[in-house]
């Protein structure tokens, strides 16, 4: 496995975030945690990236615990999350907001030229934009933005958080159908989204988070068709 995260309890001073998850992400595979707001999904990838700190339990990541690395060497190892809200520089272009993406890593003039190829085959409305600066992007285009950064440090594991959040419908058909692509080019990604029906038609596996705790786990396939997942997170019974 290329994550296993295994009884990992995370407080917010006396608030129980997240009480006890274990789970499993295998290489090559699109997991994705399904939950409502406050389920602790935003938390557990906050920890996995090292920005919390879990009061207990462990984190391994290809074979070997976390803990001791801090969040800037964890995406020199591989583990690059593109956050909630996206986070993008809105004063700085296109151009050097991906640049900011590599900043863990020294590469090569050619080696930056081919990662920008490869952020541009997927995105290609960011190199239509690329000397214009983030902020004055459509929300869409920003969140390629966000992901095109992350995809810039070369990340083993892929962390998206909430990719599909106020967007148009067109461009959340785009961003899942990329997330698709990305896994294609050996990427594993970890995906929290409350699209749920997205989210779960490209999901190897899944995990329901109800209040900090996983509550339910199967295939993508599974999980789209069980019955108590349909009536609390897609909004209908079978």
């Amino acid at each position: 496995m290329l994550l296993e995260i295994d009884n990992v309890h995370v407080s917010y001073g006396k608030i129980k975030a997240i009480k006890g998850i274990s789970l499993k992400v295998g290489s090559g595979e699109i997991v994705t945690l399904v939950g409502a707001n406050g389920a602790g999904k935003t938390t557990l990838l906050k920890t996995i990236s090292g920005i919390l700190q879990p009061a207990s339990g462990n984190i391994n990541y290809q074979g070997k615990p976390l803990s001791d690395i801090k969040p800037f060497e964890r995406v020199s190892e591989g583990i690059c999350q593109a956050p909630e809200g996206r986070g993008i520089f809105p004063g700085m272009t296109v151009l050097e907001n991906l640049e900011m993406g590599k900043f863990s890593r020294i590469a090569a003039k050619s080696e930056n030229e081919q990662d920008l190829n490869m952020v541009f085959d997927l995105f290609p409305r960011l190199k239509e934009r690329i000397s214009q600066f983030g902020g004055t992007l459509s929300g869409g285009e920003q969140q390629m933005l966000a992901i095109g950064r992350a995809l810039m440090s070369r990340p083993r594991l892929l962390l998206l958080d909430e990719p599909s959040m106020g967007l148009a419908p067109k461009f959340i058909a785009q961003i899942f159908e990329i997330i698709q692509e990305i896994k294609k080019q050996e990427v594993t990604i970890l995906l929290v989204e409350q699209n749920a029906a997205k989210a779960l038609s490209i999901a190897d596996r899944a995990y329901v988070l109800e209040t900090g705790l996983i509550t339910m786990e199967g295939t993508g396939k599974e999980l789209l068709n069980d019955p108590k997942v349909r009536q609390a997170y897609l909004g209908h019974g079978a």
